[in-house]
């Protein structure tokens, strides 16, 4: 006979049943009692307890039958795309090891926090262990991400740590399948290669958590392409492009049908979609994923080139892609048969509204001549490389924040898994990784292929190798967390506390604090570059590292803050590695946040009860500046 298994809550009065009712149950056709049982305020416990009162409710209750079925899909409605309709399926073992999943990943992510908060907090290194850990569980990969994705939906503003710690293993996760897919995909014949499925690879990989999938931007470019065929069809009611049916791989013999598809193609891409180049905005990462190419409809060269190259190829126009520098094109082959001769290509700007060039007119993009070799075609996987060595180059010419090392990593990733052998890469990733401290085991694995492929770089790997040595030396005696109690003397002078929300007297920003020194720790360096000598009371006053609502994270000093007059979240990506909910006036530190700072609740509950529930009459004004200058909001440096 059924019975409840482990990590089941008490039964609720409203399921007790009462040995006449069950009677009068009993005697129900078994199609109405599963009809009953699938009741929706019955859930999973109320049905173990009701299939141990008789053998009669136990059999209704069998893990094949409708009951177990429907409490599998109330509870985990994502997962029901993986089961087939007509498959006969156990659902009582099914619900059982999703349940068992679901406690073991909501385990492993709250020991995260515990394990990690003094680390850096980037992707790799945080989840290297943990990732394992639920990879060791053995289940199905779907029932990991339906649990990582069950905590990210719940109520917005709790549980904020663990959102962070999963949001990060989801991160990491599909990261790692889509990197597999990528390998898959380079594996195959070249004339197998779709320059629209690399694309999507490399747009999945650097924005794994957005919904993209080959089928959903194939299902837009249709939509595009039938458009193109409407158009066509007021020009030329019978151009054999008009028969071809979905998916059909053709090439049109005839110049002069090609030549109506680029017309018609041009009047649909630029002139009714609107479609253009993004010039004014050129190095925004977004113009280079092929998703939010589709919904913004701007890019730059290359990912408008691959759009353009697709539809072309659809209607039967074999457009081919240019590595031209600083520029990428297409090439249109005006010969019937394929030819060396440069001269015989009509190159195609499609980042220029499909503007048709001459061979040498090309010349005029860039302002230079180049060679004949800049004219040829390439594969799909220099296109991609050339795609990712653009993201690559945004990320370097990045802030320094944590969004442009990310972008920075995702690209190298990317890069070297199509051309793992490239040294000025290797070492980029080397330098990377050890510049945030992050995988020295990766740093010394890659310093030694590196070394492998070209022992010149012998004076570069050495000193990586030394220092990472020490990283990882150091990593074995942590040093301890400093504890810092507001009742200690020397931090008599500190007002604000962890959890506030704060606004900047000069810059206006809103910002939550998230620690605290007495005085300046910055470098003297620092100090002089940002000018602290001019505030009033210089570096001998209490600073404040605070997450700014613009996704920053900075270090300001005492007296250029305020308690905000209105509170509001602060949408930072790193708000849930110190705080786990925000309570409409502040931010509630997390378990490791109070333990650096054991007094600081007590003192946000006051300023809270002060500012926000009548107890000061000013609490909505603001402070008077105290200093003639910009301050350029004391920047982390």
């Amino acid at each position: 006979m059924a019975t409840p298994y482990a990590g089941d809550r008490v039964l609720g009065t409203n399921a007790v049943i009462s040995e006449s009712f069950a009677k009068q149950l009993t005697d129900l056709p078994a199609e109405l009692l599963e009809h009953i049982l699938c009741f929706h305020v019955l859930n999973h416990i109320d049905i173990c307890n009701v299939s141990c009162t008789c053998k009669r409710l136990h059999d209704v209750c069998h893990g094949r039958g409708k009951v177990w079925a429907h409490q599998y899909k109330l509870r985990w409605p994502r997962l029901q795309r993986f089961y087939q309709q007509n498959e006969s399926y156990d659902w009582l073992k099914e619900f059982k090891t999703r349940h068992m999943v679901g406690q073991q990943i909501r385990r492993t992510v709250e020991s995260i926090s515990k394990r990690f908060f003094t680390e850096v907090p980037c992707v790799g290194q945080v989840l290297g262990d943990s990732f394992a850990e639920i990879e060791s569980l053995g289940a199905p990969e779907h029932f990991c991400e339906d649990e990582l994705l069950g905590i990210l939906n719940s109520d917005k503003r709790k549980c904020l740590t663990l959102k962070y710690y999963a949001k990060k293993i989801l991160y990491f996760h599909r990261q790692q399948n889509i990197l597999r897919n990528l390998k898959v995909f380079l594996e195959r014949p070249p004339e197998q290669q779709s320059a629209l499925e690399g694309a999507v690879l490399v747009d999945q990989y650097c924005n794994p958590l957005a919904d993209v999938t080959l089928e959903s931007i194939s299902a837009q470019i249709e939509e595009i392409t039938d458009k193109v065929k409407k158009h066509l069809r007021v020009k030329n009611a019978t151009h054999p492009s008009l028969r071809a049916s979905q998916g059909d791989c053709f090439v049109l013999e005839n110049l002069e049908f090609q030549r109506q598809v680029i017309c018609a193609l041009n009047a649909v891409l630029y002139d009714q979609l609107q479609y253009k180049g993004n010039e004014r905005d050129f190095y925004n990462p977004l113009n280079s994923y092929i998703h939010q190419v589709l919904v913004r409809r701007t890019g730059i060269p290359i990912s408008l080139s691959v759009l353009y190259m697709t539809l072309a190829r659809k209607l039967g126009v074999p457009l081919e892609p240019v590595n031209f520098p600083n520029h990428f094109l297409l090439r249109w082959c005006q010969n019937q048969r394929r030819s060396d001769d440069i001269y015989d290509y009509v190159y195609i700007d499609a980042f220029g509204k499909g503007k048709q060039l001459a061979a040498k007119e090309c010349e005029n993009l860039i302002q230079h001549q180049v060679g004949a070799d800049y004219y040829s075609a390439i594969s799909t996987s220099e296109l991609l490389l050339r795609m990712v060595g653009n993201l690559l180059n945004i990320g370097k010419r990045g802030e320094g924040n944590e969004k442009s090392y990310q972008l920075l990593r995702d690209s190298l990733d990317l890069y070297l898994t199509i051309n793992p052998d490239n040294v000025q890469y290797l070492l980029l990733q080397a330098r990377l990784y050890f510049h945030l401290g992050i995988w020295p085991e990766k740093v010394l694995d890659i310093l030694q292929h590196i070394q492998a492929l070209d022992p010149s770089q012998h004076g570069a790997v050495g000193y990586l190798v030394q220092h990472t040595l020490e990283h990882i030396q150091h990593k074995r005696h942590p040093v301890e967390l400093e504890v810092k109690k507001r009742s200690e003397p020397d931090h008599r002078d500190v007002l604000y506390s962890v959890g506030l929300i704060m606004k900047h007297k000069r810059s206006g920003y809103n910002c939550v604090i998230y620690g605290w020194d007495p005085k300046c720790t910055m470098s003297q360096e620092w100090i002089n570059t940002m000018r602290v000598h001019q505030l009033s009371k210089g570096a001998d006053q209490p600073f404040y590292n605070v997450l700014v609502q613009d996704g920053t994270c900075r270090y300001a000093a005492q007296e250029n803050l305020e308690p905000h007059s209105a509170p509001l979240e602060i949408a930072h990506p790193e708000v849930g590695r110190y705080f786990t909910e925000f309570s409409d006036t502040h931010y509630i530190a997390n378990e490791e946040l109070q333990t650096r700072y054991p007094e600081d609740m007590c003192s946000t509950h006051r300023t809270v009860e002060e500012h926000y529930h009548g107890l000061t009459a000013n609490s909505g004004q603001s402070p008077e500046p105290t200093a003639n200058f910009q301050d350029h909001d004391l920047l982390d440096p």
